[in-house]
């Protein structure tokens, strides 16, 4: 039988979300290969510390975050000290270096054993003040502290929501065992949902964030798991007769669509999140899979070779006649729609190497985004402006992250580890 296999905190001080089974492991490393056109240059000297503080520096989290966007790139802060207060700040280098924002911030360890952080944003031009916020934080909110700042300011430069403090989730393979695993948007704090022998496959995070379903072999046949990330409740959305697979969320977090094999071949199905029922979308004689709904809930896009040729589909969120979407090349899979709508985002195979490509859909251009030769599952972050997938390294999977203009690719590694199929969590 022929087959497709699914490619698949706004900040909050509060730790329940991170309740989930297992240790977190070392953070992942990020490299940044090229930059695009107009870049914002911002200083970001090393905050000013009073007592010991966590490692690494705030300033290191968050130029890192920024650098990912390729919309920032970093002025040199050597020699230039540190100022403590705002009315400290001398204009006069950054000017010269040709700063655009400059950051001022300090942390100090306060006798409750929780850290004060205070941040201050200026324009470099006019002089003035542009943002400005203190935290109180505790050690284990020293890098979600980071990861707020830096989403504040991406959103006061470009107008458009920060994802720093938003998570994702993936598949990764280490030695015999399968484990899904929900980490920072940088790869870092990696915690383990679910651990085994056998595969999991496909992760999908709910609406909300605080669910999130996959695809467990455990059982020798896949199944459709629903699990509430804070209480660790796991419970069944899908085990019907035959396979059970590929589960993305509808919007009003009620439902999944699902690939099921019911009537011999893979269609597509809407479920319960609490199972019961399914219901018939897709009718084809071929195989449909990989669903992904429209933010609006309107649409479902899919994977379909009712055609000859895998490609990729949309109809009507509750089922109807569908409509071809891509017709660039022979091959195009596990479709991802934009937060907006505007953008699909796809695997398509060209001379024989798997990339992900990027289709606009008001006009049809398609611009392939990565060069390297085995990408899949690509995911668009929240905001709509970068796109997680993975790759291979040297053999081994990868997560990487791309923007839409294919210029700055970040590679998160974790030496010694396979990682795989992630997926990008709500804002």
């Amino acid at each position: 039988m022929k087959s497709f296999q699914r490619a698949s905190f706004w900040f909050v001080f509060c730790l329940g979300l991170l309740a989930y089974a297992g240790v977190a492991r070392a953070a992942m490393q990020i490299q940044v290969t090229g930059g695009g056109a107009s870049r914002i240059p911002i200083a970001l000297p090393a905050f000013t510390t009073q007592g010991a503080t966590p490692a690494p520096p705030l300033t290191d989290i968050i130029s890192d975050d920024l650098l990912r966007t390729g919309q920032f790139k970093l002025v040199d802060t050597s020699g230039v000290p540190s100022p403590t207060d705002i009315s400290q700040v001398d204009y006069s280098p950054w000017l010269g270096r040709g700063a655009q924002v400059l950051t001022v911030g300090s942390s100090a360890l306060q006798p409750d054993g929780r850290y004060n952080v205070n941040f201050r944003l200026l324009d470099v031009g006019s002089q003035s003040q542009l943002l400005g916020y203190s935290f109180d934080v505790a050690t284990p909110q020293w890098r979600a502290t980071a990861h707020k700042i830096a989403d504040l300011i991406y959103q006061k430069m470009t107008g458009i929501p920060g994802i720093f403090a938003t998570r994702i989730a993936y598949i990764q393979k280490q030695g015999t065992f399968y484990e899904l695993r929900v980490a920072d948007a940088d790869g870092a704090n990696p915690q383990t949902v679910l651990r085994s022998r056998a595969p999991i496959i496909s992760p999908a995070f709910s609406p909300g964030g605080h669910r999130i379903a996959y695809v467990s072999f455990e059982t020798n046949k896949p199944v459709v798991f629903a699990q509430d990330l804070r209480s660790g409740r796991r419970w069944v959305v899908a085990n019907f007769k035959g396979s059970n697979s590929a589960p993305a969320w509808a919007p009003d977090g009620r439902h999944l669509a699902v690939t099921l094999t019911l009537n011999g071949n893979s269609q597509i199905y809407s479920v319960g999140v609490d199972g019961g029922r399914p219901t018939r979308l897709s009718h084809s004689d071929g195989i449909d899979t990989e669903a992904d709904y429209s933010n609006d809930g309107k649409w479902i896009y899919f994977t379909s070779d009712r055609g000859g040729s895998p490609q990729i589909y949309r109809m009507p969120a509750d089922g109807g006649p569908a409509s071809r979407v891509t017709f660039q090349g022979g091959y195009n899979v596990s479709p991802n729609l934009s937060p907006d709508g505007k953008y699909l985002v796809y695997v398509t195979r060209m001379a024989g190497e798997f990339n992900i490509a990027l289709l606009d859909l008001a006009n049809g251009q398609v611009r392939i985004l990565t060069n390297t030769a085995h990408d899949e599952s690509p995911h668009f972050a929240p905001n709509g402006q970068m796109i997680i997938y993975a790759t291979k390294l040297n053999g081994r999977g990868i997560l990487s992250t791309v923007t839409l203009d294919g210029r700055t690719r970040a590679t998160l590694s974790d030496p010694g580890a396979d990682a795989r199929e992630p997926a990008w969590g709500p804002l």
